[in-house]
């Protein structure tokens, strides 16, 4: 790569199944607030899966793919003054309007979702080397919210659907924080297999059916219920159910419980250039709202803002006591990138990195 020149990006043209590795002109600084990072690594994540299958993301393509990135402070505008040249920096997923403490209210805006989000960190320079905090762009604070939105406290039963790389964090956030049990529910053996190496109780739900196991367990329900799947739910069949997930949440939760949804529910309601198959995800679901209400269940759900958890995260792992990187289960260069969607997408591989 030549700072004057060109680097390689991965760029989704709107074909589903289909992601490319070309060329693109290196960024420049254009307003004095501006900085510019050089990228040493970036991971694929299941949000990104969504544009993978033609579902999600800026109508106009294409775009350079990437939210979650961490490098070096290659340059700096003139206004800068709380970075210097060669600072390590973790980049957010979700932007921030202008220098803030925490984004202000309104709209959540994320990168790597295409000209109405911003490009994304899937290149070598955007406008750290320890794995360890690369996951606080996006999918460390984002487990670690889908406690809060649940209200857990320590001492809770949990159940988190769904274990990718979120709901992995999920899980081992709701260890971390003093859960008395953790089960995580999927159906990839492999993953279900890191749930258990973090203490968590995996459940296949293929093989059982996932509300009768935990009710087995916990006559009463579990006290927090996590959604780490989003719109793309499956059922024991494989078939896409995008309600399946609420359902089994609301029988499973206790009265008075809370349930956090953090799974990727945005829908774009129609075909676009950079979403040809949008209109195949529904916006509305159906779901047993009398049950919910009669058991006084609370709800929340919605994207994270990775820079109001980063601090107590930093710290967490900074003193040894987190080590999110279990996750990862390869590490790639960038012409792999193509092949590594792939495999992602079969669920053959749990986290990937890509290394510059």
């Amino acid at each position: 790569m030549s700072l004057n020149g060109s680097m390689q990006a991965v760029l989704w043209g709107g074909v589903p199944f289909q992601m490319n590795v070309t060329s693109v002109p290196v960024p420049t600084i254009r307003e004095p607030t501006d900085a510019l990072v050089r990228i040493s690594a970036s991971a694929l994540c299941g949000t990104d899966l969504h544009t993978y299958h033609g579902l999600f993301g800026s109508p106009n393509v294409p775009w350079i793919m990437g939210h979650e990135g961490m490098g070096y402070v290659q340059e700096i505008g003139d206004s800068v003054n709380f970075l210097s040249v060669g600072d390590l920096v973790v980049v957010p997923s979700q932007a921030d309007i202008g220098h803030l403490p925490i984004l202000s209210p309104g709209t959540p805006e994320g990168f790597g979702l295409g000209t109405t989000y911003g490009d994304g960190s899937g290149c070598q320079c955007n406008t750290v080397d320890d794995m360890e905090y690369l996951f606080l762009s996006d999918i460390f604070p984002t487990g670690w919210a889908a406690l809060d939105y649940a209200n857990f406290e320590p001492g809770d039963t949990v159940a988190v659907f769904g274990a990718g790389p979120v709901g992995l964090l999920a899980a081992y956030s709701a260890v971390l924080r003093g859960a008395n049990k953790v089960y995580v529910v999927d159906y990839v053996q492999d993953r279900l297999d890191l749930a258990a190496s973090i203490g968590a109780i995996p459940i296949n739900f293929r093989e059982t059916d996932p509300v009768e196991q935990i009710m087995a367990s916990e006559p009463n329900g579990v006290d927090r219920s996590l959604d780490c799947v989003g719109a793309e739910a499956m059922n024991n069949r494989l078939e896409r159910q995008q309600n399946v997930i609420l359902n089994q949440m609301i029988e499973v939760t206790r009265p008075r419980g809370g349930i956090g949804i953090v799974g990727e529910h945005s829908t774009v309601g129609n075909n676009t250039a950079g979403a040809p198959l949008g209109s195949t995800l529904e916006p509305i679901y159906e779901f047993p709202f009398s049950q919910l209400y009669m058991k006084s269940l609370s709800i929340r759900g919605g994207s994270v803002d990775p820079k109001l958890y980063a601090a107590q995260l930093i710290d967490l792992i900074a003193s040894g006591k987190a080590r999110p990187s279990f996750i990862i289960s390869a590490l790639i260069d960038m012409e792999e990138v193509p092949e590594y969607y792939e495999r992602f997408d079969k669920r053959e591989e749990v986290k990937v990195v890509i290394r510059f």
